[in-house]
Parts: C-alpha cells; sequence; structure tokens
C-alpha cells in the first residue's frame, strides 16, 4: 500500500491518506494530549504498561544504550526505557503531544519518514501503537534502519485482534464500541471514533515482515500478547543494511 492509496475501515469508512492524513493526524493527537494518558489506561485496562515493558526487555541492550522512540507521544516508553538504565530520547509528529511529555527526555518533533538523526547513531528504538499512524510506513521503516546501528535492536507495540472467536468477539465489541463512547466522554469523541478505524491501515504479518527485512532488518519476530489483545514486533538490524 503507497501513502496516497485510499484504506476503508471495518465500518466501510474512508480513510485518509497522503498529506490530509498527516494533517488529520497531527491534529488529532494535538486535540487529546492532555488526557490521552488517562484515556488509553482505560482503553487498554491498564494492560499498555505492561505490553512496554514487556517491549523495552526484549530489546536486551547495555546498560547505557541510546534508545530512539519513535512517535513518543507523552512519555510512556521513555519513562519505562531510562528505568531500565538505557538512554531514550523521543520524535513525534505532533507537538500537542511532546508539550504534554514530562518524562525528562530530550525529544523533538519531527515526521517518522524524515528522521533529523545521524545514520547508525542508535542502539535500539521502540514505538508504541504508533505504526497505522504513519502516513508512509514503508518510509519510517526505512528511516528506523538508516539510524539504528548494525546489530541494533527494535521492539514495536501496535494493535492485533485475537483469534479465539470468544475473545475476538468481547475485543470488537470493547475497541469499536465501547472506546469510541469513552474517549468522546472524557476526550475528543472524533478521534476515538477514527483510532479504532485505523486499525485497517497495518498491513498483514506477511506485509510487515517483508517491509522490516526491506528496511535492513533481520530475525523478525511477530508475536502475540495477552492472547492477541495486542502484538509485539521485534527485530535486529542487519550489519548488511536494507536490500
Amino acid at each position: 500500500m503507497t501513502p496516497t492509496e485510499s484504506t476503508r475501515a471495518f465500518d466501510g469508512t474512508l480513510l485518509p491518506a497522503g498529506d490530509d492524513k498527516t494533517r488529520q493526524v497531527r491534529a488529532m493527537f494535538d486535540a487529546i494530549a492532555p488526557r490521552y494518558d488517562l484515556v488509553n489506561r482505560i482503553m487498554s485496562l491498564g494492560l499498555d504498561l505492561r505490553w512496554r515493558r514487556a517491549a523495552v526487555r526484549s530489546l536486551a541492550l547495555p546498560g547505557g544504550a541510546t534508545v530512539l522512540d519513535l512517535a513518543s507521544g507523552t512519555g510512556d516508553f521513555l519513562r519505562i526505557l531510562r528505568q531500565a538504565g538505557l538512554r531514550p530520547f523521543g520524535v513525534d509528529l505532533s507537538w500537542g503531544m511532546l508539550a504534554a511529555d514530562q518524562a525528562g527526555s530530550p525529544r523533538v518533533q519531527a515526521d517518522a519518514a524524515a528522521l533529523p538523526v545521524a545514520d547508525g547513531s542508535v542502539g535500539g528504538a521502540t514505538c508504541g501503537y504508533a505504526l497505522r499512524n504513519f502516513t508512509d510506513l514503508a518510509g519510517a521503516l526505512v528511516e528506523l534502519g538508516r539510524v539504528v546501528r548494525p546489530g541494533g535492536r527494535i521492539a514495536l507495540v501496535e494493535v492485533a485482534e485475537p483469534r479465539s472467536r470468544l475473545l475476538l468477539a468481547g475485543y470488537r465489541l470493547w475497541f469499536r464500541r465501547l472506546v469510541p463512547l469513552i474517549g468522546g466522554l472524557l476526550s475528543d469523541r472524533g478521534a476515538y471514533r477514527y483510532l479504532p478505524r485505523s486499525t485497517a491501515y497495518l498491513p498483514p504479518a506477511r506485509e510487515l515482515r517483508a517491509l522490516l527485512l526491506d528496511a535492513g532488518f533481520s530475525g523478525v519476530n511477530i508475536r502475540p500478547l495477552s492472547g492477541g489483545l495486542s502484538q509485539l514486533i521485534t527485530a535486529t538490524r542487519s550489519a548488511s543494511g536494507a536490500r
């Protein structure tokens, strides 16, 4: 899927593409930044922090390693990375999110597909629930391949759908119906109607693995978290670079 191709959500809604998507995503996260953490905790039933900690452990980086947190939002990953003895810095498209971040780590506003970071300058990278919000996912992964040193690690957490029919039915009721209602009461109704729909942007596992291989990573592993409520994508930067 190219950045300009149209995408339809589960309910048939036509989702934005290209520059329209970039503008809408930036404005949406600017708007929901003040109560983003609260709604996140409710939306994930508090599990999102557990999943982020699992992602940081999977990096298996030495203490003091520099880690880029892509789409860092209000700093959840930054705090966990620092607690693990790492040296994180954050990049996010939304200035509102960066302004709400109180993690205390360096941060900068930038597009994921054009990172202001030197080649091979970070030991690892994390990203939480943002792959579907990138206008150019392939470009963002290529940028990760550029800035992570050979042998470095990435850990990306994203939404997923459980394989169990019972869990899937409950998940869809919660994520597609109840989360927009709760988000509308506590924050911005339009944003929390969009977020469940935005899962349509996520490529299937085979395509995502291919994108990571093309970006210069190897050992790509995609595993479910908590029965498939989320997924953890890990990979190692190849010495040979992107193919």
